[in-house]
């Protein structure tokens, strides 16, 4: 077997020819302790068994191996990965866009969006935009995004005050509803 197969199929783990400690505690197959052996000994009685020796605890004095079936152990690994991987909840960043002078109705269609991603388990970062002449009066835009939060507050917590940042009045929402 060539060296990149021989290490692709090892991942990493010490294994087999790969352990190289002069003594090593070996545990056999059943779960039982077979003592402390040289590694030769320890490869020798894995190979009776017709299985691998895998090094569990190489940190350990001395190293503990452990007599087992390798491809099963990585096959075991690599599932349980993949469950945790899948099990995962992946947050986004949702954004809701305002203006200064926003009507009533439009307001609270962006508190129902902004809600329906809250309950989803995402933050929502809530912006209200100055054009022109509306940079000259930023608490009216100050009022508009107190009154957006005043809607969402059995939603949501803030996680970044407002900032005034250029043109943009901004804040970060994460949710309260647990998903």
């Amino acid at each position: 077997m060539d060296k990149q197969n021989k290490k692709d199929r090892y991942n990493g783990d010490l294994v087999n020819e790969k352990i190289r400690f002069p003594e090593v505690l070996v545990i056999g197959p059943d779960g039982e302790s077979l003592g402390k052996m040289s590694r030769i000994d320890a490869y020798r009685k894995a190979e009776s068994y017709e299985l691998d020796l895998l090094c569990v605890a190489p940190q350990a004095n001395p190293p503990v191996c452990k007599i087992i079936n390798y491809g099963k152990y990585r096959f075991d690994a690599q599932k349980k990965a993949k469950e945790a991987k899948k099990n995962q909840k992946i947050i986004e960043l949702k954004e809701i866009q305002l203006t200064p002078q926003i009507g009533q109705h439009d307001i609270e269609t962006k508190v129902k969006a902004a809600i329906k991603f809250l309950e989803d388990g995402n933050k929502v970062k809530v912006g209200v935009r100055f054009k022109g002449r509306q940079m000259a009066h930023p608490e009216v835009g100050n009022e508009t995004l107190n009154k957006f939060l005043e809607y969402v507050t059995d939603y949501a917590t803030i996680e970044k005050k407002p900032v005034l940042d250029g043109r943009w009045l901004t804040c970060v929402l994460s949710s309260k509803v647990k998903k």
